[in-house]
């Protein structure tokens, strides 16, 4: 069932402000006596309608934009011409048509009614014996009225061409994410598919002489050790080489996504990371993600804090919050087994700690950068 909404949601609270500017019409019509006062009420109830109708666009938009026009008109001439100024509910319609053509018939109307009413009060106004020197004072705000669908229209631009680029820029990082996945599976093709095969076709030959010849059987157990060393510096090099999320854009993303939670983040300890190598740093900045996913989740906390130092030539992440804590009946989801996975691949670790205000602590073996970089086998 279809529920009724008052303005677009899309368009937020922004709608309802400006209803606001109707109270002075009413002041002015309130002060009438007679049929004038409820012809006035009438009129501003139309409006309204006429407002509320514009801002969904529908087929009948322009028949709406002229009635609410015409009442502009009726008050400003016949009530007080002050409410001419009701012509700002109209400036912001014309200005978000982007179609040059129909914003300037939709300009050339609005103008030509304001300029109509403005032109009739004063007349009404010189004809009645009033002064009409205070009409010299508004002629500010007249210039505002008028040069308003311009800024509108420029404003509006400048946002659709902002959304058009980042769609654009979204489109070029999906390709170049699509250009790398096929650039390291190329890579791993080429470069290990090979040393695998090598390393096979050794096994072969240790279950070929383990029985018969000992002495070539170490050989080739040997050959295959040089071998596996091998094809690990090879996945080293190919990583090394492959788009990597430092800790430090870890970090400032994980702020944001906090922040969109109400969570506040707190960073402690180390604030340089370039003495890790990349391969760690991406893989602690994964796990720092995945941290955060939790947090936003499950904790209902107000604050987070991260602390990561080196302690006793280990990495030490400390990521704990305020919120409810894990329960002592924990079991780990797919979350948490991957980041014990992942963390595994450098030799870390990791450690959850149970009850009020959860804490996880990550170990990782800490290796100056441009030191070997290799498990011993």
């Amino acid at each position: 069932m279809k529920t009724f909404s008052l303005f677009p949601k899309n368009y937020g609270f922004f709608p309802y402000v400006f209803l606001f500017y109707l109270f002075l019409p009413v002041f002015y019509i309130w002060q009438e006596t007679g049929w004038m006062k409820w012809f006035g009420y009438f009129l501003i109830l139309l409006f309204a309608i006429s407002y509320r109708q514009m801002y969904w666009y529908t087929r009948s938009f322009l028949a709406w934009f002229i009635l609410s026009l015409a009442i502009i008109f009726i008050l400003a001439v016949f009530y007080d011409p002050f409410n001419i100024y009701l012509g700002f509910f109209q400036s912001n319609f014309v200005g978000w048509h982007p179609e040059k053509k129909y914003f300037t018939r939709l300009y050339t109307l609005f103008a030509g009614v304001i300029v109509l009413a403005l032109l009739s009060a004063v007349l009404r106004s010189y004809f009645n014996g009033e002064n009409i020197s205070h009409f010299l004072f508004n002629f500010p705000f007249l210039i505002v009225l008028f040069a308003a669908p311009f800024g509108i229209r420029s404003l509006n631009r400048q946002m659709e061409l902002e959304k058009k680029l980042e769609e654009a820029n979204e489109k070029i990082r999906t390709l170049i994410k699509r250009e790398e996945r096929e650039r390291i599976a190329r890579d791993l093709h080429d470069t290990l598919g090979h040393t695998l095969s090598m390393i096979t076709l050794q096994s072969q030959l240790v279950q070929k002489f383990i029985d018969k010849d000992n002495k070539r059987a170490k050989e080739a157990a040997g050959d295959i050790e040089k071998t596996s060393r091998s094809a690990l510096r090879q996945m080293r090099e190919l990583v090394s080489t492959m788009r990597t999320t430092t800790i430090m854009e870890e970090l400032s993303q994980m702020e944001r996504i906090l922040a969109a939670a109400d969570i506040l983040l707190h960073q402690k300890g180390m604030t340089d990371f370039n003495s890790i190598p990349l391969l760690k740093q991406n893989i602690i900045a994964m796990c720092l993600r995945e941290a955060a996913t939790n947090v936003v989740k499950h904790s209902r906390a107000k604050n987070c804090t991260v602390e990561m130092t080196i302690a006793n030539g280990k990495i030490v992440v400390k990521v704990e919050d305020d919120g409810i804590g894990f329960p002592d009946s924990l079991q780990e989801g797919n979350g948490l087994r991957g980041m014990r996975e992942r963390l595994a691949l450098i030799e870390g670790e990791l450690f959850i700690s149970k009850g009020r205000k959860a804490k996880i602590m990550m170990t990782i073996p800490y290796l100056i950068k441009g030191q070997k970089d290799e498990v011993a086998l």
